[in-house]
């Protein structure tokens, strides 16, 4: 016999909660149950992010992704200070070493302009009072970002749901999903589940769940992997709050850059290298399975050939450590190689279209009775209350 309930979401990350909680203020009479295949929420795209909560510097304006990032943020501080969740709006710089990244660094200070980021342009002497052991010629200090543990907000998520009734299941991966009568069953390995609408989170998997509602996605997620290290201790002052790179704007990737943590620990990464399985958190992971789609899909082969050289320098820092080192030295000459401590990698879920591209904003399909999330890497964690509320008004104008 299936449970039943107006409402399943699949993916209990950042995303799923939150669009659970949002479907449970929309709709405070309705059943609403999260279904998530591993024994805790969080556990993967949410669970290893550095924390950063993004200003919305970087997204085109007009994109899903800059007005969620700052209609979520928002909503991100707002629930924060309500929950007593520890945060800082520390701010960030956005730092240009060479004279040839001013061009592509004062396009990116513009940009934040359009998506009201508070922001400005600052030169060296301003950038040694924020940051005093960076090397930079010009920077772009972004005053409203600011860090979290994302994990700690999805807690209090889980603890809200529940208490306006809502379920998470653990332990419910999904297996089959097919339609019926005024709605979709399905099956999984916690047992059977029917609702009249489901939401589609499973970010990494969310493109494989998708086919197995018999829908074709425009797209496939391709799994990076995005490897760290931490600061040593006496290195850690070296660092204030976020130091990045111009990056580049033909790459969706933000460069290796520095981050001080909510918990005071300092990263400094990610590599971004193609994963070998879409839970791929080390090297050695192999899913052979995930690697033939990903070997025989012709957008990854496409993409390949487009950022061969960029693909290229990303292996050469993966299996150097000093050659991820002296990426780090670029903003911070003074780290040497004994201040890298290993650290936890993640796994980015990102969605690449047959002809190669890397789709650079989110992308939510709906078919009959199921809304597709089909891509959304960062800044979906900032964004996520956002998303939440947008997946809830979709399901509403449905009704």
């Amino acid at each position: 016999m299936a449970e039943t309930s107006d409402f399943l979401v699949i993916g209990a990350g950042i995303v799923g909660l939150a669009t659970a909680q949002a479907l449970l203020e929309k709709f405070p009479d309705r059943k609403v149950i999260v279904l998530e295949k591993e024994s805790a929420p969080a556990q993967h795209q949410t669970g290893h992010n550095s924390g950063v909560i993004h200003s919305g510097i970087y997204y085109k304006p007009g994109s899903m992704k800059a007005e969620n990032c700052r209609k979520g943020k928002m909503l991100l501080e707002a629930f924060c200070k309500a929950e007593h969740i520890p945060y800082k709006i520390c701010g960030k710089i956005i730092l240009a070493t060479e004279p040839q990244e001013l061009p592509a660094l004062n396009a990116l200070f513009e940009r934040g302009k359009a998506n009201d980021v508070k922001s400005k342009l600052i030169d060296p002497a301003e950038i040694h009072l924020l940051e005093p052991h960076v090397s930079g010629i010009k920077a772009i200090h972004v005053e409203d970002a600011g860090i979290v543990d994302f994990k700690t907000v999805c807690q209090k998520l889980v603890e809200k749901i529940a208490a306006r009734g809502g379920q998470v299941v653990l332990n419910a991966k999904v297996l089959a999903i097919s339609e019926v009568e005024n709605g979709v069953l399905l099956k999984t390995s916690s047992g059977a589940f029917r609702a009249t609408l489901v939401l589609n989170c499973a970010g990494l998997h969310s493109d494989s769940v998708a086919k197995l509602s018999g829908f074709q996605p425009p797209v496939q997620i391709v799994p990076f992997r995005g490897e760290y290290f931490k600061l040593a201790e006496p290195a850690k002052l070296f660092c204030q709050n976020l130091i990045y790179p111009v990056p580049n704007p033909e790459f969706p990737f933000l460069g290796v850059h520095f981050t001080r943590m909510i918990n005071g620990a300092v990263e400094c990464g990610p590599n971004a290298v193609p994963a070998f399985a879409r839970e791929g958190y080390c090297k050695s992971d192999i899913n052979f399975s995930d690697l033939a789609e990903m070997a025989f899909y012709s957008g990854f082969l496409k993409l390949g050939k487009m950022y061969w050289r960029e693909g290229l320098a990303e292996f050469r820092r993966s299996f150097s450590k000093s050659q991820f080192l002296k990426s780090l030295q670029r903003l911070i000459p003074e780290i040497r190689i004994e201040h890298l401590e290993s650290a936890p990698a993640g796994v980015r879920a990102q969605a690449v279209a047959p002809d190669g591209k890397m789709l650079d904003d989110f992308l939510i399909y709906e078919t009959r009775h199921i809304i597709h999330v089909l891509n959304a890497p960062s800044p979906a964690a900032t964004a996520s209350l956002n998303i939440g509320n947008v997946l809830a008004q979709k399901a509403k104008n449905r009704t």
